[in-house]
């Protein structure tokens, strides 16, 4: 804990854990997840490293769940009336939480999930868990409704493929996908297996 004469502030429950991972992320930023250690985070944070310990068992769970934070709305998605700048709009936003996240600051944790199949499904849920493919899915229905797409093409790994292709971009080069790549997914991919139209 830090010790810089003051006493440190006494937060419990939600408060707490959000000066947690606000710690975690800044650390995350600062010095790249190979160097983070939970006393870092700790002093931080102005907290004790067994509160960390008592709510995420490792380095790697605790960077994980901060860069889970502050999710895009899944059941009131993007509605523009185009699916095509609906899905820009929501994988923005997704991705858009990785904002100030240097190059490179990741490595260490794409190797931590390569040997923890465990955290791998925790990192689904980062960038591509059941909240994010429920939005996709009502965002495809409305879709479907309008005659834009082809309702029969909506197989539930077919509504998961925005998220699949920009998760697997990311473990791939490390470097959260540019709204370009997204583009280029979308339009090269998504729409034509969806029966609508791209662009480019």
């Amino acid at each position: 804990m830090a010790d810089d004469g003051e006493r440190p502030p006494r937060r419990h429950g939600g408060e707490l854990e959000r000066a947690i991972l606000d710690a975690a992320w800044a650390e995350l930023v600062d010095l790249g997840y190979d160097r983070i250690t939970m006393d870092g985070v700790a002093t931080r944070a102005r907290t004790s490293k067994p509160v960390l310990y008592r709510r995420w068992p490792g380095r790697a769970e605790l960077v994980l769940a901060a860069m889970a934070r502050d999710l895009p709305d899944s059941e009131e998605p993007p509605d523009t009336g185009e699916l095509r700048a609906d899905l820009l709009a929501f994988l923005h936003a997704l991705l858009h939480r990785f904002d100030g996240l240097p190059e490179g600051a990741v490595h260490g944790l794409l190797i931590d999930l390569l040997r923890v199949p465990e955290l791998r499904v925790r990192f689904r849920g980062v960038i591509g868990g059941q909240g994010p493919v429920d939005g996709l899915a009502v965002m495809m229905r409305r879709a479907a409704e309008r005659g834009e797409i082809d309702p029969a093409r909506l197989t539930p790994r077919v509504i998961a493929m925005p998220l699949s292709l920009v998760r697997d971009e990311f473990l791939l080069s490390a470097v959260v996908p540019s709204d370009e790549t997204v583009a280029q997914i979308l339009d090269e991919v998504v729409l034509p297996l969806l029966g609508a139209p791209g662009r480019g």
